[in-house]
């Protein structure tokens, strides 16, 4: 037999679960960048903020990327906080963080050339 702390303690536990596991699975929304680079000098994009999941997230810039007239889009970075795309005539780059300036960093980075330059650069 349990004692009332006992139950009410498997009692409370029952109650702030699902709460905390609801809470938990809402903190960090995900984006997506997806860009269609067979454009020219300047590639065209689309970014989707917000989404539950990432999968969600790419299927929506994908649809944004697409939307502006961009018919080889393709999703080329997932993020949970911040997310940036670097290119150059012959290069790009992606990059994630915590903040829009270590996306930028990153993304920068992995281009690799002096001449490239950031296109896009999104947060949640």
């Amino acid at each position: 037999m349990k004692t009332k702390s006992q139950l009410f303690a498997a009692l409370l536990v029952a109650v702030l679960i699902p709460f905390g596991s609801l809470s938990a699975t809402n903190v960090y929304a995900a984006g997506a960048i997806a860009v269609d680079d067979a454009v020219g000098d300047e590639p065209g994009f689309g970014t989707s903020i917000g989404e539950d999941t990432q999968a969600e997230a790419a299927k929506a810039a994908l649809k944004e990327c697409k939307k502006v007239g961009n018919s080889d889009c393709r999703v080329v970075v997932r993020f949970e906080k911040c997310g940036a795309y670097a290119h150059s005539k012959k290069y790009f780059g992606v990059g994630t963080g915590s903040t829009k300036a270590k996306a930028r960093e990153n993304a920068l980075a992995e281009c690799g050339n002096s001449a490239c330059k950031i296109l896009v650069v999104e947060c949640e």
